[in-house]
């Protein structure tokens, strides 16, 4: 597998259309070495959903790479928010106020300050984390002024048409004046770049199944 052509193949097909969002490549469950050629080539924007794999795995890149941007796409659990803060300079799942209090007290303590993605579950779907679409003007004025929030992430049903979730995700970042859009993966990224997504998360794509 060649993993940089995966990448350029990638760029091309994101320019010829006149995308240019940010390219997450999501590294979770790979080894350091299978992300490695990567590195190497230059890129510096990665994706995981494990607070705890993120750092093992990224504690020698990250002395060695200053330029490096690790974004946390999962959920994250209350207990170990202090840890993400540390960890990650993004994180794209904030899902709860609960969650919203322990962030803002872990960059109290940490003296440091992250960008964040409000979770929006445009679905509503009963097992998966997120605001929904009617909570999110109150959440905002809940944390206004307290976090960093950049914009909004969500995963559509997999049985559903994702740009419908597209559709309502940049909707709902215009109608709060935020500027970023988490949305799209391997198999609908170019959809969600159409519906205004500039940050986009694929890992498949690049580095092969994961086992």
């Amino acid at each position: 597998m060649n993993i940089i052509q995966n990448f350029e193949n990638i760029k091309e097909e994101l320019s010829s259309a006149n995308y240019d969002p940010k390219i997450i490549a999501v590294s979770k469950t790979f080894p350091l070495k299978h992300i490695q050629p990567l590195l190497d080539f230059g890129h510096r924007v990665f994706g995981e959903n494990r607070v705890q794999e993120a750092q093992i795995k990224w504690e020698l890149p990250r002395a060695k790479f200053n330029d490096l941007e690790l974004h946390l796409i999962g959920a994250l659990q209350r207990n170990k928010a202090k840890d993400a803060i540390k960890t990650f300079d993004y994180i794209h799942s904030l899902d709860s106020e609960k969650l919203a209090l322990a962030l803002i007290q872990a960059e109290q303590k940490l003296n440091v300050k992250r960008k964040y993605f409000i979770q929006i579950n445009t679905g509503n779907e009963k097992q998966k984390s997120g605001i929904t679409k009617d909570e999110l003007p109150n959440f905002i004025k809940f944390i206004e002024g307290k976090l960093n929030i950049i914009g909004l992430m969500c995963i559509p049903p997999v049985e559903e048409n994702p740009e419908i979730h597209f559709k309502l995700l940049e909707f709902l970042a215009k109608q709060n004046n935020l500027l970023n859009l988490s949305m799209g993966m391997t198999a609908d990224y170019m959809l969600a770049c159409k519906n205004g997504s500039n940050h986009i998360r694929i890992g498949s794509k690049i580095f092969g199944i994961r086992k």
